[in-house]
């Protein structure tokens, strides 16, 4: 184990997530998009079961607590989020989308604050939120002339994407079940996958006929299941159990710099200043938010990143 093993896993997981914007651009002008982000949680959702049983003795839920912590991920936090991402995305840039979705631990807090009475706001804390929300709407640009241009309803997609993750991650803590988290992303991954092929059934605009089965499509696909999925998602676990949940949640504001990136190299994507600025506001949303817990983790997580335990 080197010395900066989780610093190096930090970086590179960042960069898995954030790349995986731009995939997803390129992978759409193949896929229909929701069938598009079905196939790939089939995938991923395999595998991960997969990985579930090899590591675990409970790869499958048995209570009716667990059953619903899976519909819960499943439905919020694989299909919900996907399904209007993926969508959302045929109509914005892949580093504008990673940076809506950034705002997901603001938007988390926010339903926090609602459905979890005992987690309550600080001044700072509801200005964050409040920020946050300011950065959601610096990129959206919203005025009477632009509300029906593709460009904003995709960028409402994509926010409500984010509004869906954060509200399913929130509603899951509500529930009383103790389950291995391979094994609830495993059953979550493979029934969200399978209410995104009901969604795409239902859409006249989607069929299986649709795809192209191109180079391009393949290693979109592949990349989205295993490196993005797959392989993301282990390393998250691990950084998760080393590092823990509040600077593991700094992983969404590193991710859009390396989609803006991608975006630039591949896409050709450019980056506007106000689209800078969207993405400044949000961070310093996150970081009134977490700002008590930040200040109190920093010392560990300085230590832990330089020792690599």
């Amino acid at each position: 184990m080197t010395r900066y093993r989780n610093a190096a896993l930090f970086v590179f997981l960042a960069a898995v997530w954030g790349s995986a914007f731009m995939a997803i651009k390129v992978g759409l002008d193949y896929f229909p998009p929701v069938l598009f982000a079905a196939i790939r949680y089939d995938v991923a959702g395999v595998l991960m079961l997969a990985y579930a049983i090899y590591v675990t003795d409970r790869w499958l839920p048995r209570t009716r607590g667990e059953w619903n912590l899976v519909l819960v991920g499943g439905a919020l936090m694989i299909a919900g989020y996907h399904a209007f991402l993926f969508v959302g995305e045929k109509e914005t840039t892949s580093a504008v989308a990673a940076i809506i979705v950034s705002s997901s631990p603001v938007l988390t807090t926010g339903f926090a604050r609602v459905l979890l009475p005992s987690e309550r706001l600080e001044p700072s804390g509801i200005a964050g939120l409040l920020l946050g929300l300011v950065g959601v709407a610096v990129l959206s640009q919203p005025n009477p002339n632009n509300l029906l241009s593709d460009d904003f309803v995709g960028k409402i997609l994509v926010l409500l994407a984010a509004l869906s993750f954060a509200f399913g991650s929130v509603l899951s803590r509500r529930i009383d079940a103790e389950l291995p988290i391979e094994t609830m992303e495993a059953w979550s991954m493979l029934l969200g996958a399978l209410m995104m092929h009901a969604i795409s059934i239902a859409r006249p605009s989607e069929s299986f006929a649709a795809v192209e089965w191109t180079p391009k499509a393949l290693v979109a696909l592949a990349y989205l299941s295993l490196a993005a999925s797959a392989i993301g998602f282990l390393i998250y676990f691990d950084l998760l159990e080393r590092l823990g949940p509040i600077e593991i949640n700094l992983v969404s504001y590193v991710a859009p710099v390396f989609a803006a990136v991608a975006g630039l190299l591949f896409l050709d994507e450019t980056i506007t200043p106000l689209t800078a600025l969207g993405f400044l506001i949000i961070f310093i949303g996150f970081c009134l938010l977490k700002r008590r817990a930040i200040s109190r983790e920093l010392p560990r997580l300085t230590g832990v990143l330089s020792s690599g335990r």
